[in-house]
């Protein structure tokens, strides 16, 4: 495909996307029916469409309308292309730009926040609730493509190892200051699932914000811990290694299916987990870890799947708050007698975060916040959110 015909498949899906069609389904659909396009190829078509996806509204806006032309050419414009020879319509080119289109380019009208910053009206009053002064240059990073960090796996690797594995499939990395075994891809992301240092369970892709998620649980060698959300294992495995393989760690869903690649997961990682499925989480008990990575809106990571930010309403939010209410008060239940529930979202919300542990401590008296973590693209990562939360033994 030339650069013009991949900017008009780009146009094209998000023309699907704009009129309802999940992302992911639309590019996979694609895919399938274009055997024409070679993998790099897709890979450009999906670059396109989801740096499209982060912006569309700022993009929209530039582009003079909320059209995938109009999106796709305000992108190109931003990106200093030269629009005069992708936009020729010859062959599979998309059309000449018009004068009109041409005019707002040339001339951008100033957008208010929620538009310039790319997220939702609703959010608006939420997002300047939770994220004050830094509003502006957190929206501003989540309008750009999340960087690809990695887990070292130091039940079989040290890091310098892991690094020497990648670079032999020329996959260059950084060591991230500040976060014991993360690094970050600098060359040759793509290659990952086909290196040698994935396929033998020297690394895991995770965020380094989730890597701090699971540092800032405490685990320790030996104790007895429930990962009670634990969806596809990311957390878990990082648990895992933080325990040396020694103690009792279990993972529950209560939607099993979330975890049914965990067990090929742990066999690679060469970490020892006791999945749990929801028939057998009563005979579960005295846990001295239990942590919640609840469901969530996902805006702290909103740069890996911008789909999910403008599908997000007022109504959805709501019935989020209420689950993790009742998941946290489910949770509880299986903790030890001074042992630790650790809640966490990878949200930026206040609703969702610093508001749902304060209506848990205010209907569990015998329970008190040891400490909370808050975490965002200025730390580093993704948007994450943790509390530490013990069970008082004086006011029992």
């Amino acid at each position: 495909m030339t650069p013009s015909a991949r900017l008009s498949a780009a146009i094209e899906l998000l023309d699907q996307i704009l009129a309802g069609e999940p992302a992911e389904r639309a590019l996979t659909r694609w895919a399938r029916g274009s055997r024409f396009a070679g993998s790099k190829d897709r890979a450009a078509v999906r670059d396109t469409v989801y740096d499209c996806i982060r912006q569309k509204r700022s993009f929209g806006h530039l582009g003079g309308g909320m059209t995938g032309r109009a999106i796709v050419i305000a992108h190109q414009f931003h990106a200093g292309e030269p629009l005069d020879q992708l936009f020729t319509g010859e062959g599979f080119a998309p059309a000449p730009i018009t004068l009109d289109e041409q005019r707002c380019l040339d001339n951008p009208i100033d957008a208010e926040n929620a538009i310039a910053l790319d997220y939702p009206d609703f959010l608006d009053s939420e997002l300047r609730r939770s994220l004050g002064l830094d509003l502006a240059s957190i929206m501003q990073a989540m309008q750009s493509r999340a960087p690809v960090d990695l887990r070292v796996n130091t039940l079989k690797t040290t890091v310098a190892e892991a690094q020497k594995y990648l670079a032999r499939d020329l996959i260059f990395t950084d060591v991230v200051d500040g976060v014991p075994n993360a690094l970050r891809i600098t060359q040759n992301p793509r290659k990952l699932n086909g290196s040698l240092a994935y396929r033998y369970g020297f690394v895991e892709l995770q965020d380094v914000s989730s890597q701090k998620i699971a540092r800032f649980c405490g685990v320790q060698p030996g104790m007895r811990v429930l990962d009670y959300c634990a969806g596809g294992g990311g957390k878990t495995l990082a648990l895992a290694a933080l325990m040396n393989g020694k103690g009792d760690l279990m993972a529950h869903d209560v939607n099993p299916s979330r975890m049914k690649d965990l067990p090929d997961r742990s066999r690679r990682a060469g970490a020892d987990i006791n999945i749990i499925p929801p028939a057998r989480l009563s005979r579960v008990e005295n846990c001295n870890l239990v942590l919640v990575d609840a469901p969530c809106s996902g805006s702290g990571a909103w740069r890996r799947n911008p789909d999910s930010k403008w599908r997000l309403a007022q109504s959805g939010l709501d019935k989020l708050n209420a689950l993790q209410d009742e998941i946290l008060n489910s949770a509880k239940n299986f903790v030890a007698d001074n042992g630790s529930l650790v809640y966490a979202t990878c949200s930026l919300l206040t609703c969702e975060n610093d508001d749902r542990t304060a209506n848990f401590l205010a209907q569990n008296p015998e329970w008190s916040l040891e400490s909370d973590l808050h975490l965002s693209p200025q730390t580093g990562g993704d948007g994450f959110y943790a509390a530490i939360l013990r069970k008082n033994l004086k006011a029992m």
